[in-house]
C-alpha cells in the first residue's frame, strides 16, 4: 500500500514521485485514497499483510504461488482483511483467515505448481524477503 520494502509502493506509483512523511500530507491524498478504495474493493485483489505485516495487494494471478508456498510463508500473514464502516462511522479491520478465503478454482492451480513455478511467480527476492526467520517475517 506505502510502506517502504521489496515491493512497489502503491501511493507512489500513483503520484509518480517518492513521498516525504505520511501520503495524507500530499496533495494529492484524495486521489491515492480513492484509488486505494478501489484497489482493495477488486474481486481480483487479496488484500493482506503479506510483506512486513504492512497492508499488501496481492493480484489473483500469484494466489496459486502464495496457496503452494503457503506451508513456507508466515500463515497468519496470508490472512484476507478489509476495513469495514461500522454504524458508529467508525473504521475496523475484519480477517478472514487462511485458507478461508481461498477460492477452488486458485487451490486447482496451486497443487499443480511445483514450489520453483510458484517462487518464480512470486518472484525469488519477494519469497526470500518473506521466508520464515527474514527480517519481517
Amino acid at each position: 500500500m506505502s510502506a517502504r520494502g521489496p515491493v512497489p509502493n502503491l501511493a507512489e506509483a500513483i503520484v509518480g514521485e517518492t513521498i516525504r512523511g505520511s501520503w495524507w500530507s500530499h496533495p494529492r491524498s484524495h486521489e491515492i485514497a480513492h484509488l486505494y478504495g478501489a484497489v482493495s474493493d477488486a474481486e481480483d485483489v487479496l488484500v493482506c499483510r503479506l510483506v512486513d505485516g504492512k497492508v499488501t495487494f496481492v493480484h489473483r494471478r500469484i494466489w496459486p504461488a502464495l496457496v503452494r508456498l503457503s506451508g513456507r510463508l508466515p500463515r497468519r500473514r496470508l490472512a484476507a482483511v478489509r476495513e469495514e464502516h461500522t454504524d458508529s462511522g467508525k473504521h475496523r479491520v475484519v480477517e478472514k483467515a487462511y485458507p478461508r478465503w481461498v477460492p477452488k478454482e486458485v487451490a486447482r492451480r496451486a497443487s499443480g505448481l511445483s514450489d520453483e513455478e510458484a517462487i518464480a511467480l512470486l518472484g525469488e527476492g519477494l519469497f526470500a524477503h518473506l521466508a520464515p526467520g527474514k527480517r519481517g517475517a
